[in-house]
């Protein structure tokens, strides 16, 4: 598929996912209605409301209550107030423009190098919600400085408080992006009707089976290694330097841990190996889209790879943590919103992560298809010189 046959259904899921988002976002002061306490029970307004706020223009107390300790007395105060809601409404700003400018080159690559046709349909559709899980969290991530600065605690443990805004609207984002894949993919097999027919990429089994090992690797490097709870704990600890950028650790564990582990110490056997099995699950999700992606590319190139396994990594995380919603029994007394407030976390990681092993599993791609088709084409000539 062209890139200007790619174009439209990716500026079309952009600007639908930015105004969902923001949809979302103004829908939050509604959750103060009295009514709304009485018909969803104030457990649950109070819940939907944090999930709601990172995407609102209504400012939280924390940018109210900043602005009123920095400011002086009488037009001096006024004047602090409104900067700092001024920086809150341009964080907001940046936000959502970033929500489309990130959204729009990844749908592309994805529609165009994995067109929903020809039974593509369905990974195409994976792949799209995956990025724009990803694309709204780099949004949240290039806003949240002045989002800190509209509270009035810019210069205090800043990349604490990046680290921990990061984490948060991604409940919203589950949905939103579910529902902006839908409209990019459908609209992307309407434009790809007139494309006729549209190349597949010719892998070899074992080259395939070798490159989804290699970015498995990668991936369980950081499930199984880094998330270890010493080695956790040490990341956690480094501060190399002081000043703004002290205290680095929670950043780096947010970017660098798909998880987090330790030993089955006080904990019966059985019930620890049936947490693990979430685990499980990630790194067989991650294998197998990297198993077939290479076949499902119409041409299996870095970008293509990387991307591929970043969302792959994505849907492994969604897919995980739905097993554990699914075996928490004492989270179903709080009810479905409660439950599911741990989805969509660990994004930040798998695009680290993802990128790393979507590079590895292009290169030993590469490295693994030449030999293979060495042979395959060996075996073709001597195929006519048997009796």
């Amino acid at each position: 598929m062209t890139y200007r046959r790619a174009a439209l259904p990716a500026l079309a899921g952009g600007l639908l996912l930015t105004v969902l988002l923001w949809w979302a976002g103004a829908s939050a002061h509604a959750l103060h209605l009295p009514s709304t306490a009485d018909v969803i029970g104030g457990r649950a307004a109070a819940e939907l409301e944090h999930w709601l706020t990172p995407w609102s223009y209504d400012p939280p107390a924390s940018v109210q209550l900043g602005a009123e300790v920095s400011g002086g007395i009488g037009d001096t105060a006024q004047t602090d107030s409104t900067r700092y809601l001024a920086l809150y409404e341009t964080a907001l700003q940046i936000r959502f423009a970033a929500v489309f400018a990130f959204f729009v080159p990844g749908a592309l690559l994805l529609v165009r190098r994995l067109p929903p046709v020809h039974g593509r349909m369905p990974a195409a559709l994976l792949a799209v919600w995956a990025w724009g899980l990803v694309a709204g969290t780099l949004a949240v991530t290039v806003s949240t400085p002045w989002l800190i600065a509209a509270r009035g605690r810019g210069s205090y443990r800043f990349l604490p408080q990046l680290a921990s805004a990061i984490s948060s609207g991604r409940q919203v984002l589950v949905a939103t992006a579910l529902v902006a894949a839908a409209v990019t993919v459908l609209a992307a097999r309407v434009t790809a009707k007139g494309a006729g027919p549209l190349p597949q990429e010719v892998v070899p089994a074992r080259a395939a089976r070798l490159a989804a090992t290699a970015g498995t690797a990668v991936i369980a490097l950081s499930l199984v290694v880094l998330s270890y709870q010493p080695v956790a704990a040490a990341l956690q600890t480094v501060s190399p330097a002081g000043g703004l950028f002290a205290e680095p650790g929670e950043l780096l564990r947010l970017w660098l841990l798909l998880g987090a582990w330790a030993g089955p110490a006080g904990t019966p056997l059985g019930d620890w190996l049936l947490y693990r099995a979430a685990d499980v699950l990630l790194l067989a999700v991650v294998w197998w889209a990297l198993r077939r992606l290479p076949g499902l590319l119409t041409r299996a190139t870095v970008p293509a790879m990387a991307a591929g396994a970043v969302c792959a990594t994505v849907l492994g995380l969604l897919a995980s943590q739905m097993l554990r919603m699914a075996m928490d029994e004492a989270g179903l007394r709080w009810g479905l919103l409660h439950l599911s407030a741990g989805i969509g976390g660990g994004v930040p990681a798998a695009l680290t992560c993802g990128l790393v092993a979507g590079v590895a599993a292009a290169v030993t791609l590469r490295v693994a298809v030449g030999p293979a088709a060495t042979a395959d084409a060996t075996a073709s000539v001597q195929e006519p010189a048997r009796p």
